[in-house]
């Protein structure tokens, strides 16, 4: 009877040890995480190098990288309708003056049909499309908007 309960034990540490084990491999990433960033470093997402200054240069090349970019981010780039954009204005995003392009068009859905026209802000860092906010919100109130046949002319 001895015999049974020290295997009990036996195996119910071994159980526990694994059981721990497990959680530390599960926890670590996430401690490790939390080491990583501090109250100085919380940013917003930005996919080019950030200098964080103020004085942000004008992108010289939107519209070309505009719609270099809109030619792979929307499904079907054929047959757009309705385009219209604004021209480059200083907005702050993130707490930061960024470059904003206001952007709105009705492209095709999988079925062919149209979609509601959508708004879309396109943030510059650097002088360099940086990233897509697509419900711009408040980012393009007031912009001014005018013909945008370039991205009319898409295919695919």
């Amino acid at each position: 009877m001895s015999d049974g309960r020290i295997n009990r034990k036996t195996t119910l540490r071994l159980r526990l040890k694994r059981s721990i084990k497990f959680a530390a491999v599960l926890l670590l990433p996430i401690a490790l995480a939390a080491c990583m960033t501090d109250d100085d470093s919380v940013k917003s997402i930005s996919y080019t190098s950030d200098r964080g200054v103020a004085d942000q240069p004008f992108p010289a090349n939107y519209r070309p990288e505009l719609l270099a970019f809109l030619k792979t981010y929307i499904n079907n780039p054929a047959g757009i309708r309705n385009a219209v954009i604004a021209e480059p204005a200083q907005r702050s995003v993130g707490g930061r003056q960024r470059y904003v392009v206001c952007v709105k068009y009705s492209a095709r859905d999988s079925d062919g049909n149209y979609r509601d026209p959508r708004d879309h802000a396109l943030v510059y860092v650097d002088g360099r499309l940086d990233h897509i906010v697509d419900k711009s919100g408040e980012l393009c109130a007031g912009a001014v908007y005018a013909a945008f046949p370039e991205l009319e002319k898409l295919t695919r």
